[in-house]
């Protein structure tokens, strides 16, 4: 079953606490109709489109493409679309909503609390915020300090997205960062009604021990589930499949 808490549409929909339902699903860097269609059979929750700087970046004339298929989908609620941006302009995001209709516009550069209220209030689309780790980056004095930091967007997000740094794109590296973090970004999370999403070289071997330790609300892959740079559908069910099963 899809993961139905966090599509409903009440207040208490994104709700950070430990999710009882299987964890929310989102496979990011989608480009080609062809490869979404033939996932309509699988019980995914989010559908990414990249349109910072990236080999996976699209054009919002494709992005609006991909939403249609989102609509054939079997499951009976339909994958929200979320695109990825990283220290956009207000204007662009206006072009980009007019042409693609995004259900989620998720934050991956250095976007600040400020940004993120005026999104919020200016389209009616959730909004996610990622934080990026330096992959060997650990200690507690780092996490004290972004946390704090956190305490900004609180009302102006509705996920928080960690991923592993990557000095080029910001996330998208394809690595994991040090999971023993996570813990105290979930109690953030969770004392804010606000949920948390996992990403950074995840992929079908990995994310069942992930989910099983740390239970996110919801994980996020890309490369982990191509062959060569391609979307392949049977490492993308295998994804599937294996988080829903944790």
């Amino acid at each position: 079953m899809m993961n139905t808490s966090i599509h409903d549409g009440t207040g208490d929909s994104m709700s950070g606490h430990r999710n009882p339902l299987p964890a929310a699903v989102k496979i990011c860097g989608l480009q080609d109709v062809e490869v979404l269609k033939s996932m309509i059979n699988l019980p995914v929750d989010y559908i990414g489109v990249v349109f910072a700087k990236s080999r996976r970046r699209i054009k919002p004339e494709q992005a609006a493409a991909l939403r249609t298929v989102l609509f054939e989908w079997s499951a009976y609620e339909r994958p929200k679309l979320a695109g990825v941006f990283v220290n956009p302009t207000l204007e662009e995001l206006e072009h980009i909503m007019e042409v693609a209709h995004l259900d989620v516009i998720q934050l991956h550069g250095q976007e600040t609390a400020e940004f993120c209220q005026q999104v919020k209030q200016r389209w009616n689309a959730k909004v996610f915020k990622a934080f990026s780790f330096p992959k060997d980056e650990t200690g507690p004095e780092a996490d004290d300090a972004a946390i704090r930091a956190l305490d900004a967007y609180d009302k102006f997000v509705d996920a928080i997205l960690l991923d592993t740094y990557d000095p080029l794109y910001g996330g998208g590296s394809g690595k994991t960062f040090a999971w023993e973090r996570i813990p105290a970004y979930a109690d953030w999370v969770n004392s804010h009604g606000i949920s948390l999403f996992v990403a950074g070289g995840l992929q079908p071997d990995n994310v069942q021990q992930l989910i099983q330790t740390y239970a996110p609300f919801g994980v996020d892959v890309s490369s982990g589930v191509e062959t060569e740079g391609v979307k392949d559908i049977a490492k993308i069910t295998a994804f599937v499949e294996r988080v829903k099963q944790a």
